[in-house]
């Protein structure tokens, strides 16, 4: 198989980086081309799968050589390919796959906006608005739907796959009702309601976003005697009094949406009431490469940022929730556990 130099040296190391832009094109090109699904458990040729793909044998050979490089895919000794354990990450299947994160970071609008980095970080704003000329929502609702659809059901993957571990790791004997603010399709809700079964649940989101509730908290859903689904924008109105509210992954957009946000759950819960915040971190995590990324890439869409310990501690005390223990939900995420003072 084809070995991949751990440590190259700081000039060949630069020269990958600044050809990052190819290895991101070649892993959505394997994606868009079927080629993980087309590749099973048994290597094959490249003629054999490029006739599963529809693709020229040669130019198949060059994309799969460059991503074998990166570990993504294996090349035997007798020429065939075979999976490697990032390579099935990318299929449709994997129970966690990443097929749809790894399309939803190298969408189109992407490579249109990296370029202009750089006046990103001089204005301090979201350089979208410069190149569509509309927020960076408003342009996937109305005019890329295919783009919105890869990012549904890449933060439903991301959703699903971290909905267990928030659920292992909150207690809520205690409470009697939860809400999820900005919770997507629900899935985490759904497993705390699955692990908790006296719990009564509300699931806010945009009315785009309810409509296509995990189907457990859907009307005759296995769940949906306990839960409301309420649309709503959380940065207008939290219209759900709790005793726990969580939100995961909301407060990473402008600071005035954050604000907004905390401000109107102070509104409406009752004192002691539990807020969780779950996000990101760009200090102290094992996926700083990726988060630091993702922290980019908010800065260039919606003006927004992935926060520090730090950062997450002064917007959460701003808002004047107390804040408790701070404890690492997995490798990705970490979730803050303020009260609302009496």
């Amino acid at each position: 198989m084809t070995s991949v130099d751990p440590a190259p040296p700081p000039p060949m190391r630069l020269r990958e980086l600044v050809f990052g832009a190819a290895c991101a094109a070649a892993v959505r090109a394997a994606v868009r081309l079927g080629v993980p699904d087309a590749l099973d458990d048994s290597p094959m040729t490249v003629d054999d799968l490029a006739t599963e793909v529809k693709t020229q044998p040669h130019t198949l050979r060059r994309l799969l050589r460059a991503l074998t490089c990166q570990g993504v895919f294996a090349e035997n000794p007798d020429g065939t390919f075979e999976h490697t354990e990032m390579s099935r990450l990318l299929r449709e299947d994997d129970p966690h796959s990443l097929r749809y994160i790894a399309l939803w970071c190298t969408e189109p609008w992407t490579w249109n906006v990296w370029p202009l980095l750089d006046e990103a970080v001089r204005s301090g704003r979201n350089v979208f608005e410069d190149v569509y000329d509309r927020e960076f929502f408003t342009y996937l609702n109305d005019s890329a739907p295919e783009s919105a659809h890869v990012f549904n059901r890449a933060m439903t993957t991301s959703s699903e796959q971290s909905a267990r571990d928030v659920a292992l790791l909150l207690d809520l004997d205690d409470a009697s009702s939860v809400v999820d603010i900005g919770g997507g399709q629900g899935h985490v809700l759904a497993s705390l309601l699955e692990k908790h079964p006296h719990l009564h649940g509300t699931l806010l989101d945009l009315p785009g976003v309810v409509e296509n509730a995990d189907p457990r908290l859907r009307r005759d859903g296995a769940l949906a005697g306990r839960v409301d689904v309420v649309a709503g924008d959380c940065r207008e109105d939290v219209p759900v009094r709790a005793d726990v509210y969580i939100i995961k992954n909301v407060l990473e957009w402008d600071d005035d949406s954050t604000r907004r946000v905390l401000a109107n759950v102070r509104a409406v819960a009752r004192p002691g009431a539990r807020v969780v915040v779950i996000e990101n971190l760009v200090d102290d995590t094992p996926s700083m490469r990726f988060t630091t990324a993702m922290d980019l890439l908010l800065l260039l869409n919606v003006g927004g940022a992935k926060h520090t310990r730090q950062s997450m501690v002064d917007r959460l005390t701003g808002a004047g929730l107390v804040i408790g223990e701070i404890r690492p939900v997995n490798a990705y995420l970490h979730a803050f556990e303020c009260t609302v003072p009496g």
